[in-house]
Order: C-alpha cells, then structure tokens, then sequence
C-alpha cells in the first residue's frame, strides 16, 4: 500500500506543552466569555463563573459538567439548541436532528468539525478522491469527514450508506483512492469487490470512526492493501482524537482541553485511571464547557512518538452511563460519586449487583489505604440513605478493583 510522510497538518500539532496549555487557557477564558454573553443557557450554568478567574486545569475542573444526556431536556425547554448556541439558528450552514433526539448545529466556515487534521494524519491529500460512507441524512457524520476532506484538496464522492453494490461500482468507477466511514462496511465493500468480477473499490487508506477497530479487524483489512487509521469524534463537538501512522493511542485534537472525570462527577479522575471523556471546545459558535460525552477512556503518559505533542487517549473504552436498576429503583452512578465525597478515605468504589435467592443484591466493594473503626458501618449507612437501598460493604487494598472505569457492575445473569 502506497506510503506518504507523516508530516504534521500545522505547528500546533508540534507546539511544547506548555505553550499549548498557555494559549488553550487563553482561548478558553474567551470562549467561557462569549458563552455567557451570547448563549442564555451557558449564561445560566455559568452564572457564578468569572472567565478571567480560570487559570489552569484545576480552575477548570471547578466548572459544572454539562453531560450530553441533559441535551434532551436542555433542548426541549428551549428549542432548538437549549440556550447553548452562540448564534441565531438562522445564521447557521446546517442543523441536524440525531437520534434522542438531539439537535446538531453546523456553523458556516470551512471544515468547522476540524476534521482535516485526522484526515492528513492518515495519508489524504490535495488530490485524492475519497469515498465517503458516513450518513448524509438527518446527522452530521457526513458532512464531518466530506468538510474535512475538501479542507484538504480532496474531492468527495458523497456514498452515503446502504447499497453496497451501487457503492462499489461507483467507487471504482471513480478511482477513489480513500474511504471514510465505519472499519466494518469498508471490510464489507472489499470482500465484495473479491468476489466481483469487475474487481474491488481499489482504495489505498481510510480513516473509519464510529465503531471499535480491533487488532484482528484492522489486520484483516491490511490483507486487502489498505492502510487503515482510526478517529474519534462526537456529533456534537466534532472531532476529539486521532490516530497518526505511530498507531500508538489517539492524539487529542487541537481545538479542544480535554479532561477524564470520574463517572457521575465533576472531579478529575487520578492520572492513568479509566473516566469519562468531558471536552471544551476552545472557538466556534457551539461553545460547549465541560461537555460530558459519556464515553470512556484514559489517558496515555508521555507524547506520541510520531512529534506531535498533544495528549494522547487509549481509545474508546465503553460507556459512562452505568444507571442500573436494583429491586425496582435506578442506581446511577452519580449516587456513588456522593458516596466518594461523604467519605474521602475511600479512594475508589465499585458498586456490585448481584442475586441471591432470587433478589437483587448489592455489594459496595470500596479501596481505602486506611481503615478507621466502623468505616464498614458508615459505608453502609451512606450506601441506603443514598440509594435507598441496603448493600453489603467490603473494604479493599488500593489497586484491587479493576481500572475500566465501571463505578456500577451488573453481574446479574439474564440467560
């Protein structure tokens, strides 16, 4: 498969730490400024809030987390962005409307999803046609990548989904070099090009999102001569991370701070630990501060060895959202952050369902260094008048409960 340099799309990509956190602080003392002048919901979440007060990633973390599950309720009180865009609806390029439903805004501008830099990290230049996959109807992936794709040069043959063999031929009629969409259709139009006469889509690269990218699949799709990287990225905030040819981690996107807070909370999560990814876009006319995605993942030390010098996510690691219902009531995640706050001697918890008997059962597994007379007690009371619920307590050693970010465990068996 044909190689290109691995050179960075921009000097941000290579900037020292420190200057990166320097103007990223700056650029978002601005943002947190225009939210509260320009957007009647962010003038409300952040009305105790002085932009000029936030000087580093503490003064940041003192900031409420917006999850994207309360864009529901944001949006059906105030529609059709729930008071958190920045401009009139109208002076918008698009809106999108995503299942939930969640509306998405798309501001005018070009490749305002920043989507070029993934792109360019993956091999695409000025140039290439690029067979894109991702869904024009309704949501944004779509327009994400083909924005992104002409920022650079590309030309797009906007695919769509659905109707493998229309696609095939057309990509190949073509001459795409590259494809954009999910890793598991990209494998599906190359296994049917294998059995086409007329031969395969003759794609060289892709950069696929929306679902995991296994070893195994991604090797898979190596046998086809296809040089395969991945990005993450939101409906809402555009892209988050990516891969560069080092494969090693996804490099966070230069338009953003990102955090990993522990689930349910507004608290940074230790270095290393598992958490949720909560994003603030640092310009654009959406100014979204501390948005939780809901999706998990952690962050890997050290700087990629590729040059850029971005913080660095181990991948897609699940979901944030353990809500779980016990005998009849939801347990949710947030109730075990509180349990943290009444009781800063447990370092992490881990709350466990299970059966007995027929009944739903919980066990608070918790990790604390030290263990004062009747902890176990007060665990357990904190852990009923919390829920509402009784559990059973069991103290840990540090480092014994699992790093993967699960604050709630179903370990119920459904069969």
């Amino acid at each position: 498969m044909p190689q290109r340099d691995d050179c960075p799309y921009d000097d941000l990509e290579t900037r020292d730490p420190e200057q990166r956190e320097r103007e990223s602080l700056a650029a978002l003392r601005e943002q947190v400024a225009r939210a509260k002048a320009q957007a009647p919901g962010w003038a409300r979440i952040l009305e105790a809030v002085e932009p000029d007060a936030i000087r580093s990633r503490a003064d940041l973390a003192q900031l409420p987390v917006t999850r994207k599950g309360a864009l529901i309720g944001l949006q059906r009180e105030s529609p059709p962005f729930g008071g958190l865009l920045a401009v009139a609806p109208g002076a918008l390029a698009r809106l999108y409307s995503s299942p939930g439903p969640i509306f998405d805004p798309e501001p005018r501008g070009a490749d305002v999803w920043r989507m070029a830099r993934a792109l360019h990290a993956a091999g695409f230049r000025a140039g290439d046609i690029v067979h894109n996959s991702f869904s024009y109807h309704l949501t944004p992936g779509g327009m994400m990548m083909d924005s992104g794709a002409r920022a650079l040069g590309c030309a797009v043959l906007p695919a769509g989904t659905g109707n493998t063999a229309q696609q095939l031929e057309a990509a190949r009629a073509a001459g795409a070099q590259g494809y954009t969409g999910t890793p598991s259709f990209l494998k599906t139009l190359l296994e049917r090009g294998r059995e086409d006469a007329a031969g395969g889509p003759g794609f060289e690269r892709a950069l696929v999102s929306g679902e995991a990218l296994p070893p195994s699949l991604r090797a898979a799709l190596a046998e086809f001569g296809v040089s395969v990287l991945q990005c993450y990225g939101t409906a809402d905030l555009g892209l988050v991370a990516y891969e560069s040819p080092a494969a090693e981690g996804l490099i966070c996107d230069e338009g953003l701070l990102l955090e990993i807070v522990r689930p349910g909370s507004d608290a940074p999560a230790p270095e290393g630990e598992v958490g949720e990814v909560v994003a603030t876009l640092l310009a654009g006319d959406y100014p979204l501060i501390r948005f939780g995605t809901g999706d998990l993942s952690a962050v890997l030390p050290g700087a990629s060895p590729c040059g850029r010098s971005n913080m660095r996510l181990r991948g897609w690691l699940g979901r944030a959202d353990q809500a779980t219902k016990v005998r009849g009531m939801f347990v949710r995640p947030e109730q075990i952050a509180e349990l943290l706050r009444r009781h800063p001697e447990v370092a992490r918890a881990r709350l466990v369902v299970s059966q007995s008997g027929g009944r739903d059962a919980m066990t608070l597994a918790c990790e604390s260094a030290t263990r004062p007379a009747g902890l176990e007690a007060a665990l357990a009371q904190s852990l009923q008048a919390v829920t509402k619920l009784r559990g059973e307590v069991v103290l840990h050693a540090p480092g014994a409960l699992p790093n993967d970010g699960k604050v709630i465990e179903d370990a119920r068996s459904y069969d």
